[in-house]
């Protein structure tokens, strides 16, 4: 007798109402769809969050391969069909998903496809739709500004714009058009910029194993943070190492680069050395720089290893891996924060250890050097010394006999101090 079965299908409301908080910030959520477009082999990816009070939006649109009407739809999807191939920023087929309605309650896909063709096909997803019909349902957009804005950036060319509305996560429910919401997408812009700068620097440089990537913020063209200052003369860099990994029935490779950065004196300029610190700043800047698939996950601190120091905060150590061992890394959705499994930290102890080493010895002799080339203070005179220029002056003042009295006092409350003075 054949047991029976029953298909439940989860609530869509509730289930999407909870996947909103699986963990992303705003800039996260952005850089989860440059991922995509950089998947699509966009060469542009242009970026614009745009503040028009309660209809504001944020649009992400690239000039990539675009995709089929069916290709669209699946996208939508939670949890998309498709596979990745080995190398590809993707993991989960949740990322436009969520990353999306973490900020916003409507996302709104517009794609082309073919060159000779300009027909678009779009769709959205909005979450008062979903909570109304409690259905996983993908509807054709009303013709917003957003939307009239994505069609026209796919007027010359196949590629995909990404449109958030209705940014309940990002504007206040009360006055939405008011100075505080207008600063609040300000700082966005700015936080956005400084983020994407370092987590795809080698894409920006062209240094990546893909191909370089241009990317732009409200039409400001990005320049990369390199958090190793290879354009500084004076950084020195360790042998790199290449260690295998073998984690359950995963096997691969992780590749280590370990960097000095210069002290501060040694740095070409006092602007790049402050450029140079970071978002955190020099102390929590040290450390680890994990990187998947020539993507920036995680960045600062030193796993678990050792200690945030003063005096290594001059230490920095890229570790690269490839998505072939992204269930060993334990990689979260929103591709911030990776684990780093039990062989790799034994595996990374004693080169961790030199970096630092290498890094205390570099700060302790700056604070040296700067020790020496500080103004002296000026000694103080031995207290013999002192109580026999006491009392030479007063008995060129003429008021010994009163000199005497002092002493005499010094003598009964405070006999330590007079004869230290050798009264």
């Amino acid at each position: 007798m054949r047991n029976k079965s029953i298909s439940v299908t989860p609530s869509a409301a509730r289930l999407t109402s909870s996947l909103r908080d699986i963990g992303y910030d705003f800039v996260s959520a952005v850089a989860d769809l440059v991922d995509n477009s950089i998947a699509a082999n966009a060469k542009n990816i242009d970026i614009m969050i745009k503040f028009d009070g309660a209809e504001s939006y944020v649009l992400i649109a690239d000039d990539g391969t675009g995709m089929s009407e069916n290709a669209l739809v699946e996208s939508l999807r939670f949890g998309s069909r498709r596979s990745y191939d080995v190398g590809e920023l993707g993991r989960y087929g949740l990322g436009l998903k969520t990353a999306s309605l973490s900020q916003c309650r409507s996302v709104t896909v517009s794609t082309r496809r073919a060159s000779v063709y300009k027909r678009i096909a779009t769709r959205m997803l909005d979450l008062d739709i979903i909570m109304d019909f409690d259905d996983w349902l993908i509807v054709d957009p009303k013709r917003t500004k957003a939307v009239q804005e994505a069609e026209r950036w796919l007027a010359q060319a196949p590629g995909t714009v990404v449109v958030w509305s209705k940014l309940d996560r990002v504007l206040p429910d009360r006055r939405p058009e008011g100075g505080w919401a207008r600063r609040r997408i300000e700082g966005l812009v700015q936080k956005t910029t400084t983020h994407l700068s370092m987590v795809f620097h080698r894409y920006l440089e062209g240094t990546a194993a893909a191909r370089q990537v241009i990317i732009t913020v409200n039409g400001e063209k990005l320049c990369p943070w390199d958090p190793f200052a290879l354009g500084e003369e004076r950084t020195q860099e360790l042998p790199a190492l290449s260690l295998e990994v073998v984690s359950g029935d995963q096997a691969g490779r992780i590749r280590l680069r370990r960097f000095v950065l210069p002290p501060k004196e040694k740095f070409s300029s006092q602007a790049e050395f402050e450029r140079l610190s970071g978002p955190l700043k020099w102390n929590r800047q040290q450390g680890l720089y994990i990187y998947r698939a020539d993507r920036l996950v995680q960045w600062g601190g030193w796993g678990g290893i050792r200690s945030i120091d003063e005096h290594t905060k001059l230490a920095r150590v890229a570790l690269d891996f490839n998505t072939d061992l992204d269930s060993s890394f334990h990689i979260n959705v929103a591709k911030m924060r990776v684990s780093l499994p039990s062989a790799v930290r034994q595996m990374l102890e004693r080169p961790l250890h030199e970096v630092c080493m290498r890094a205390n010895d570099t700060y302790r002799k700056s604070t040296k050097r700067a020790s020496a080339t500080a103004v002296p203070s000026a000694e103080l005179a031995p207290l013999p010394v002192v109580g026999l220029a006491l009392r030479s002056a007063a008995a060129q003042s003429g008021d010994y006999a009163a000199f005497k009295r002092i002493v005499n006092v010094l003598r009964e409350t405070a006999p330590e101090v007079a004869d230290s003075l050798n009264f």
